[in-house]
């Protein structure tokens, strides 16, 4: 259907798709899905953060629940063989290659839900999760009476093959290419042209560093649009609890040497001891499908940043 597009070209449809790209995509999938629901990087009332996941929903961002669930394997297991998108095997596998291999663990839902106890219960969201795909297909019904074909194939099917692989570059690219601020066991990098595109996501090397910073970029040129958007949010009222990073002191004449940060489990524990997310990220249940081996070498090497 994207392909399709072309013949129905028009420029206001372009615009509004780039718009949509730039704005929606960051507003739902970055700062509703990933920031808040994942990494609990900021507190809005409850019905701010159903708008923002609903929104998430409807511009084809997934099952939000299952999202969650893996991204939060994904940083358990980062580069390893349980990781959902394991950059390790190439650049192909972790942009788009693992959406066409069976996981187990998706299969299971006893298994994923584990890594999301803070959001099971919540019956709008199991709901959202198992009828995400109507509301993605419902939001293209304005769309038709706005501006016909030509916005439903370019808002709607453009703007969602364009989403989806800026969100997989963060997967793939942004594992593989650019510079390392902190020392990190897995392969995260801060890739520039990702950050940019994907609206702050692509500094993945601060994020695994301080997972749940709701600041992506640490430095000033490291552009994060969607915490631009959190910063405008928390200054109308309507976020509160914004986690940032602790401000580290830089050696002045190592400047090149890579910052060594705090490890994962103690910035998860830092002011969110009580939170559920300490728990899931101490103890998480490993995916069915990991060979016993490979489990026993992450166990080892899990608490290690």
């Amino acid at each position: 259907m994207a392909l399709v597009a072309v013949f129905h070209f028009s420029s206001s449809a372009l615009w509004l798709c780039l718009g949509a790209v730039f704005v929606l995509s960051p507003l739902g999938v970055n700062l509703g899905y990933h920031r808040l629901l994942t990494h609990r990087s900021l507190k809005t009332p409850k019905w701010l953060e159903y708008t923002l996941v609903t929104l998430g929903a409807a511009i084809g961002g997934g099952p939000p629940l299952l999202w969650v669930a893996e991204h939060r394997l994904h940083h358990r297991y980062s580069d390893t063989v349980s990781d959902p998108h394991d950059a390790g095997r190439g650049f192909w596998y972790a942009h788009v290659g693992h959406l066409f291999y069976h996981k187990d663990f998706e299969d299971q839902q006893e298994q994923w839900m584990s890594y999301i106890p803070d959001l099971s219960g919540d019956a709008y969201y199991r709901f959202l999760n198992r009828y995400w795909i109507g509301f993605a297909v419902l939001a293209t019904v304005p769309l038709y009476f706005w501006g016909g074909w030509s916005y439903v194939l370019w808002v709607g099917f453009v703007r969602v093959v364009l989403m989806l692989h800026l969100t997989w570059f963060v997967n793939s690219a942004s594992h593989l290419w650019g510079y390392e601020s902190y020392e990190r066991k897995d392969g995260s990098k801060n890739c520039w042209w990702v950050g940019l595109l994907a609206a702050g996501e692509g500094w993945h090397n601060n994020h695994h560093a301080y997972p749940t910073s709701a600041a992506h970029g640490r430095r000033w040129w490291e552009v994060d649009t969607t915490y631009y958007m959190i910063c405008v949010l928390e200054r109308l009222g309507l976020a509160k609890n914004v986690q940032r990073p602790m401000k580290i002191k830089r050696a002045p004449a190592k400047a090149e040497a890579p910052l060594k940060s705090l490890t994962e489990v103690a910035y998860l524990q830092r002011g969110t001891e009580n939170s559920p997310l300490t728990s899931v990220f101490m103890n998480p249940k490993p995916p069915l499908s990991v060979p016993v081996k490979a489990v026993s070498l992450i166990a080892v090497t899990s608490n290690v940043p």
